[in-house]
């Protein structure tokens, strides 16, 4: 580890914490629906749009109206992704002439972008069209970050609203996020990285000759409108590439600056959010809490990932002279040298702790220690800033959990934010969580013990091949997307069972957050008394990470010892498999 490469991440953190507070103040204003930039403009296309929708933008839903609206939506946008995929051969805007996309591939593709998970079981570039990478995957990347957005306002407007049976209108809180947030900043986000050197386009793909001559050393030069989607992939946390090498690709991410700034608009919304959880429920200084303890969890991952990676290979130091001289600068194997060590291990820790899932380098190629890190990160929830809106109200669990220990502590009712925490609320607090470890652990077992369907698909044995499964069901549960690539995922087994855990992991774990939204906005507000636990402090923020540390800890620590960790153990041992 070198002192520029800790210059680069805390740069990184300083711009987070700086584009925090600007944004996050006026995401509320957005969902406050106050006055806020944009409304002379927007206002009037909004109006056209509710009145052609027939949606009544001043009537309210209860939870269950809110949750029956959100799944109606997905599922209806879930099958028209997967009609275009299927039908692409006749579909326009498609010069390689590309086939319709297989059915259990077009399946998992859709439920993966319906649910901002954006797993890739495919080449993208020899496998969809223009016209479905821009209307089936691009629209899902603006559609699934609106709805995580939509919901973490609902679980705010649940915590700061009394006595009330509604917690907002779906549609109305969907159009805004796109209209105000998501395309505005998306436009000038597109035209940045076209300037720098992203291509944007509808052309056939080029063909050109390698370096070796001859007629048959030729190569295809893939392109397509990269930009437009590059754009709402980060800023949305969605993370699927235009390219199979995401943005380790010059054409995604051609220069340090426009990887710089796919990094910080990860964390931009997620970031915001808190400052937006501290304005709409009037109390800033809980926002500010809850972006400490993501700050510090994250600041915790990403030493221990450049840590790793800034060590040589120990199997590889001393076998020869010019190897343990490339080994000097660190684990290069798998990095795209452009960016080095510290800028991988930044990145790799930044989509991890986001539900984003976009890579720079890969995962799979990291030293044991640097691939637990990104792992750790998706199995602690993605709650470390998180998705867009996903982190905000998976965080917001750990809070209630928090409280409610904290409660237990001092013999009293737990308190959170003037609403008190009840058994409902515990109840479906504990049922959103134990969601998670259910479908990650029980897939990945039967994958592990299944040769024909599970471990057919590996290029390891040993730990490091389970370190494989197990980071893809975590990806798909979490919602993340990346992938330690050794394993075929583009199986019949592999495309349904990722495409089960995705679907468990977004929309199962919804429905208990709403629950409790409804039941916390239904409730009065009662003032802070002596036994209240004040959840504005550095005590608190520090009690969170414990609770987050131990829940993570205690779920998953046994299956990690059997796969990382094993592994480090063995590769000191002088043995690998």
């Amino acid at each position: 580890m070198n002192w520029q490469g800790w210059l680069q991440i805390a740069l990184f953190l300083a711009a987070v914490i700086a584009i925090a507070k600007p944004l996050g103040l006026y995401m509320a204003r957005v969902f406050e629906r106050r006055p806020a930039f944009g409304d002379a403009l927007l206002d009037p296309m909004e109006r056209l749009l509710y009145r052609v929708s027939g949606i009544k933008q001043d009537e309210e839903m209860a939870w269950t109206e809110y949750s029956i609206a959100m799944l109606l939506f997905s599922a209806v946008t879930m099958v028209l992704t997967y009609v275009i995929e299927r039908a692409q051969a006749y579909l326009p805007w498609n010069p390689q002439h590309l086939p319709g996309v297989a059915p259990d591939l077009a399946l998992n593709t859709a439920i993966s972008f319906t649910s901002n998970t954006n797993w890739q079981a495919y080449t993208p570039e020899s496998t969809m069209s223009y016209l479905t990478q821009m209307a089936g995957l691009a629209t899902h990347n603006f559609w699934s970050a609106a709805v995580g957005m939509a919901l973490a306002v609902a679980l705010i407007r649940g915590i700061a609203r009394k006595e009330s049976r509604t917690i907002g209108n779906f549609w109305v809180d969907i159009t805004r996020a796109t209209t105000r947030i998501l395309l505005p900043a998306c436009i000038v986000y597109g035209l940045i990285l076209v300037s720098q050197g992203v291509i944007q386009n509808l052309r056939p793909y080029d063909v050109a000759p390698t370096l070796e001559g001859g007629p048959a050393a030729r190569q295809v030069i893939a392109q397509g409108p990269v930009a437009s989607q590059e754009a709402i992939k980060m800023l949305g946390t969605n993370g699927g590439g235009f390219f199979n090498a995401n943005s380790a690709h010059p054409f995604e991410n051609p220069t340090p600056f426009t990887n710089f700034l796919q990094m910080l608009s990860i964390f931009a919304i997620p970031a915001a959010f808190t400052v937006t959880l501290g304005r709409m429920t009037k109390s800033p200084r809980h926002g500010w809490a809850v972006l400490a303890a993501m700050t510090a969890l994250f600041l915790a991952g990403v030493t221990v990932a450049y840590w790793a990676e800034a060590a040589p290979n120990p199997l590889l130091h001393g076998v020869d002279q010019r190897v343990g001289a490339a080994q000097a600068g660190g684990n290069m194997e798998g990095k795209e040298v452009r960016f080095g060590i510290a800028n991988s291990a930044l990145f790799a820790t930044v989509t991890t702790d986001a539900s984003c899932g976009a890579v720079n380098s890969m995962h799979d190629s990291f030293m044991p220690l640097g691939g637990l890190v990104p792992m750790a990160n998706i199995l602690l929830g993605e709650i470390v800033f998180g998705g867009v809106g996903a982190g905000l109200y998976g965080m917001i669990m750990m809070v209630v959990i928090t409280v409610f220990i904290a409660g237990l502590m001092v013999g009293r009712t737990p308190e959170y934010l003037g609403k008190k925490i009840e058994a409902y609320d515990v109840k479906m607090a504990m049922l959103y969580m134990l969601i998670f470890p259910l479908s990650i652990l029980t897939l990945s077992a039967a994958a592990a013990v299944s040769p024909a369907y599970g471990l057919s698909s590996l290029n390891n044995a040993g730990p490091h091949g389970l370190s494989e499964i197990l980071y893809a069901f975590a990806s798909a549960t979490g919602n993340n997307g990346s992938a330690f690539a050794g394993l075929n995922a583009n199986t019949h087994f592999y495309n349904f069972t990722i495409a089960a855990a995705m679907m468990i992991g977004r929309f199962f774990m919804i429905v208990p957050m709403l629950a409790m939204a409804g039941n916390l906005a239904a409730k009065k507000s009662v003032p802070p008394s002596s036994g209240t636990f004040p959840v504005t402090t550095p005590l608190f923020a520090t009690l969170l990470i414990g609770v987050i540390l131990i829940v993570g800890a205690l779920t998953f620590f046994p299956v990690l010892t059997l796969g990382p960790v094993l592994e480090q153990l063995l590769l000191h041992a002088g043995k690998a498999f």
